[in-house]
């Protein structure tokens, strides 16, 4: 998808890989790593708050 900036994936164990992604406007978007053209949108802080959740253990039943 044009105009949204990727950072570097996240992986978790096996295959789980997802990317965190902003346009100008500061949209938050987070895809599939390949399914970049089809992310799901929301803010960028509770698209982050999301991951932080996920690493910390809180929602590891995601991955």
């Amino acid at each position: 998808m044009t105009g949204i900036h990727w950072e570097a994936p996240f992986c978790g164990e096996g295959n789980n890989c997802f990317r965190i992604g902003t346009d100008n406007a500061g949209n938050g978007y987070i895809a599939l790593l390949g399914q970049e053209d089809t992310p799901l949108a929301d803010t960028q802080e509770a698209l982050r708050n999301l991951i932080r959740d996920i690493k910390a253990g809180k929602a590891d039943h995601l991955l």
